[in-house]
């Protein structure tokens, strides 16, 4: 056993770096110039052969080699190979396991832009460049050239297509290019309103078999036929689409059936809408399919059924998030911050007017069926607000309940519209100040000031934002004339809404009151440049001119004025008197002209074209001028003793004689009929000369008596000297005041006179405003200068209902 041990003896000492220096003296490189089968190999080929398995084992200093035969005795190959050495190793090849040796890449092989294949491709690319250019400029608004984009794409697409079949089999072709492009033509046609181009374009895509869903096309053409009014194909059209499109494609097929039921309705077919709409409405409801099924009903007289379809418009689902939603719940940040992300993004805007969308429908709904689903529209309003309470629009009951007084209002009953309004007093705050407005702007029209601002106050102290209740506030303080005060409460109905035009152009008419015409010119321009043809803003803008003794600019402001309502008697009229006051006969003729022909009934207009015609020697021209104003004022003799005077300036003496005679049979007491009777008959010769001289006479002496009995009043004794010297003065004053109007209105016989009346209509109109629905689109309230004129006191009040309009 222990004949196998050997012990290391003592004196040995153990090297750890041994064999380390040792080495084969092939990899001796110190060596090399000595080497003469070095030398050789390189100057001679020598070094290419292959060495011999000799002269390679003598190399390796002894040491066996992997796979080759050594002393006649095969070894097998070993299955593991060091990395980086391959057979080429023993060939004499370099040791190169990265490959750097083989030098860089070579280079990439040119394109060639002449095959036809690189042709194909580009023209492809420009085909689908170009839809995509239609596609963005119709989204933009450019309707031309996105047609014009969509028209090169269809001729590009038709070279590119023959080009294929020259170069590839015709199974090659991109038909999904070629169904894009023509898709996107028959779009853009219809777009432009090219409607038979269109159809054609569809009718290509539709026929062609290659094309796989093309059938729902039909939708498209069913469309065009309905913006056609040829309904009946867009029925046929709108049913072959429903015919070919599969039942998994439940959304589709509902709004083509939605389509088919408007369709209906629009040829006067209600039970065919009905039944579409019943469909839908037990398959998908859905708020439009909802609303018009109730007006099917309306359409057919059915009661029950409208009450029906109204509870199942109620119950449609809106799919949206709850307003808690957008709360935070603690004070986190990150979650603030998140909240305050989401609440106003895109999804958000799209619930809110989603939201709107239904409380629109369901208000029109409800303002439709409530005066015919019971015996009185009352009671339907009633039936009405009692579903919207039991459903999840309970906030717009309150609404129904201020359209229920709005329609009272309409009626002309205003008693039960205030009886309405008052209940809602103990409400929350926001229907409170709704109703308080509304009720503050019944009795202003009322001109009960006092309760007016009772209601004013109420309406702002509940809702001190709200711009209605101040524009209100402001009118009943206009109203007792303390102006600053009014401002002020205008401006602060502005800086909570800087849309409110009433605000604004009240406080213009403020500022014209308080003679601050800048102030009040600069409003109505602002005013202008919002509401550009209101009738009422450039009326005030020429007037306000007008004060500013600007005739130029008023004229220019008036003649917009005339362009947006051509048919207003009083803004041709004041065009007539500014050019008068300019001296433009001719101009001021015209207009003056113009203003008679379409309102025949202003006196003043008629007195100014009688004494036109006078001064330009026509009278027999003025005499249908006085002939009129005698029937519209058939107790003023002054009329007919023009008639009289036209009569005998132009000659006719008989007729003016005639005329005479009508006029002292009418006025027996009137001096200056008589007068000129005495002097007709005189010159003519005739006999009642005598009787007429007689009459006149007799009320000469009557006037003289009457003056004398008036003397002697004035210096009587008895009595208070003060109260008499007061009444004289009075009688003086008012006789002064007749005299002088006597003048003037003699005076216009042969000049216009200056009037500061303003603009303004035989119906003295208090404000200007209209009904609107709380929750409906705001109505544009009728500012016609033709329908409802604005005099200088006049000024605008809110629109009923404005602030329970959705933020």
């Amino acid at each position: 056993m222990m004949q196998n041990v050997h012990l290391a003896p003592e004196t040995d000492e153990d090297d750890l770096y041994s064999g380390y220096n040792d080495y084969n003296p092939t990899y001796d490189t110190e060596e090399l110039e000595n080497d003469t089968a070095f030398q050789q190999a390189v100057r001679t080929s020598h070094g290419r052969r292959p060495p011999s398995k000799t002269s390679l084992a003598s190399s390796m200093g002894g040491r066996p080699v992997t796979g080759l035969i050594q002393d006649g005795v095969t070894r097998p190959m070993t299955a593991v190979r060091a990395a980086g050495f391959t057979k080429a190793a023993l060939r004499g090849s370099a040791f190169d396991p990265l490959g750097q040796s083989r030098g860089p890449a070579p280079p990439l092989e040119a394109k060639n832009e002449d095959s036809p294949e690189e042709k194909i491709r580009q023209l492809e690319k420009k085909v689908n460049e170009l839809v995509e250019e239609s596609c963005i400029a119709n989204s933009c608004g450019d309707l031309k050239l996105a047609l014009e984009k969509a028209k090169d794409a269809g001729r590009k697409e038709r070279v590119l297509v023959r080009q294929r079949e020259q170069v590839t089999s015709p199974e090659n072709i991109n038909l999904d290019l070629t169904y894009s492009v023509l898709f996107n033509l028959a779009s853009q046609y219809s777009a432009n309103e090219m409607y038979a181009e269109a159809l054609n374009t569809y009718q290509v895509i539709v026929k062609n078999k290659m094309f796989t869903n093309a059938g729902r096309l039909k939708v498209n053409m069913g469309n065009i036929y309905l913006k056609q009014r040829n309904y009946s194909k867009a029925i046929k059209f709108y049913r072959m689409a429903l015919d070919q499109i599969p039942s998994v494609h439940k959304e589709m097929r509902i709004k083509i059936m939605q389509n088919i039921g408007v369709t209906f309705i629009k040829t006067g077919q209600y039970s065919d809408a009905i039944n579409s709409f019943e469909h839908i409405m037990s398959m998908a409801p859905n708020l439009k399919a909802g609303f018009n099924l109730i007006l099917s009903y309306f359409a057919v007289g059915d009661r029950e059924k409208m009450k029906k379809a109204f509870q199942k418009l109620i119950a449609v689902p809106l799919e949206i998030d709850e307003d808690d939603k957008y709360i935070s719940p603690s004070d986190d940040p990150h979650t603030n911050l998140v909240i305050e992300a989401i609440k106003n993004d895109h999804l958000r805007q799209m619930e809110r007017e989603r939201k709107a969308m239904a409380e629109k429908y369901i208000m029109t709904a409800a303002k439709l069926i409530a005066p015919v689903i019971e015996t009185s529209f009352a009671v339907g309003y009633d039936w009405c607000v009692e579903v919207v309470k039991a459903s999840q629009y309970i906030e717009l009951a309150n609404d129904l309940e201020i359209n229920k007084a709005i329609t009272f209002l309409r009626q002309k009953d205003f008693n039960q519209a205030v009886e309405t309004l008052k209940m809602f007093e103990k409400k929350d705050s926001r229907v409170k100040s709704a109703a308080a407005t509304n009720l503050s702007f019944l009795y202003y029209l009322e001109n009960e000031f006092v309760q007016a601002s009772s209601y004013a106050d109420l309406a702002v102290s509940s809702d001190r934002y709200n711009p209605s209740a101040l524009t209100n506030k402001g009118n009943t303080v206009f109203a007792n004339g303390d102006y600053e005060k009014a401002a002020e409460f205008y401006k602060e109905a502005l800086r909570n809404d800087s849309s409110c035009t009433e605000a604004l152009y009240n406080i213009g008419l403020t500022y014209k009151k308080l003679n601050r015409l800048e102030e009040a010119l600069d409003c109505f321009l602002k005013l202008h440049a919002i509401l550009r043809n209101s009738a009422e803003v450039l009326y005030q803008i020429a007037h306000v001119y007008e004060l500013m003794e600007d005739p130029n600019q008023a004229i220019e402001w008036l003649m917009q004025l005339i362009s947006v309502v051509p048919t207003d008697s009083r803004a041709l009229s004041k065009l007539g008197e500014l050019y008068d006051s300019e001296g433009d006969k001719s101009q001021a003729f015209q207009y003056y002209y113009e203003s008679y022909r379409y309102f025949p009934s202003n006196i003043e207009v008629i007195e100014w074209l009688g004494a036109y015609y006078i001064d330009t020697q026509f009278c027999e021209k003025a005499i249908q001028y006085f002939e009129r104003a005698a029937l519209i004022q058939p107790t003023q003799v002054k009329w007919q003793l023009m008639v009289a005077s036209c009569f005998r300036r132009s000659g006719n003496y008989q007729k003016a004689l005639d005329t005479y005679k009508d006029i002292h049979r009418k006025f027996p007491e009137n001096v200056e009929c008589l007068r000129f009777l005495v002097r007709l008959c005189t010159d003519i010769g005739l006999k009642e000369v005598q009787e007429y001289a007689t009459k006149l006479k007799r009320l000469e002496k009557k006037k003289e008596i009457r003056e004398q009995r008036i003397k002697s009043g004035r210096d009587g004794i008895g009595g208070s000297r003060s109260k008499r010297e007061s009444s004289a003065g009075s009688d003086s004053g008012q006789n002064c005041s007749a005299s002088s109007k006597s003048e003037r209105l003699s005076a216009r016989l042969s000049a216009l006179p200056g009037t500061n009346e303003p603009y303004e209509s035989s119906s003295h109109r208090e404000i200007d405003a209209s009904y609107v629905d709380p929750l409906g689109p705001q109505a544009e309230r009728p500012k016609t200068a033709a329908k409802k004129r604005i005099e200088e006191d006049d000024f605008a009040d809110e629109e009923l209902g404005d602030d329970l309009l959705p933020e």
